[in-house]
């Protein structure tokens, strides 16, 4: 399965983190509305991400509740039928919650920059540094950590859930 090291973390100054991840981006900003539908699974995490009627992903993926660089392996399919599968798979498995944000993406090499604004929960950054075959962890961790440093983010920033997990609490 594919694999990246990501960290997610609370942010208080929304305006200070996105200048800096578009002085570091080698892309222009893409802001993308997501809605995520996370369905009942014993053995990782499912979701239906809806990014419009026609286009959406199955993410399955596991990774570690902890906080700080984790390592994350993930399977993604691409639907054109989105309520239809959503469908389904409630059927099938029962939902276990939604998310819904606003994501604005930046590009630094291999690394994806998540500056969310989550409904009913606050503003986050995620950074997920997608592994090269021939990279381990610990590339992953240093290209995540170098990152942290030039955006300011800090290891009490850091938090080791998942949206879906905040919204439960």
């Amino acid at each position: 399965m594919p694999a990246n090291i990501e960290i997610k973390a609370r942010i208080n100054d929304f305006d200070n983190l996105q200048y800096k991840a578009e002085q570091l981006s080698d892309t222009p900003c893409r802001v993308i509305l997501q809605l995520d539908t996370f369905f009942n699974c014993p053995n990782g995490r499912i979701k239906l991400r809806e990014l419009s009627p026609q286009n959406g992903q199955i993410v399955f993926y596991q990774r570690a509740d902890v906080s700080g660089p984790k390592h994350s392996e993930y399977l993604i399919f691409e639907t054109d039928d989105p309520t239809g599968l959503k469908t389904v798979l409630s059927q099938a498995y029962g939902v276990r919650g939604v998310v819904s944000k606003v994501r604005h993406l930046y590009m630094v090499g291999q690394t994806r920059i998540h500056l969310d604004e989550v409904d009913g929960l606050g503003q986050f950054i995620e950074l997920e540094v997608v592994l090269l075959p021939e990279q381990n962890d610990a590339d992953g961790q240093s290209i995540a950590e170098d990152l942290m440093q030039k955006l300011g983010i800090t290891p009490a920033d850091l938090i080791e859930a998942a949206y879906m997990d905040l919204i439960e609490k």
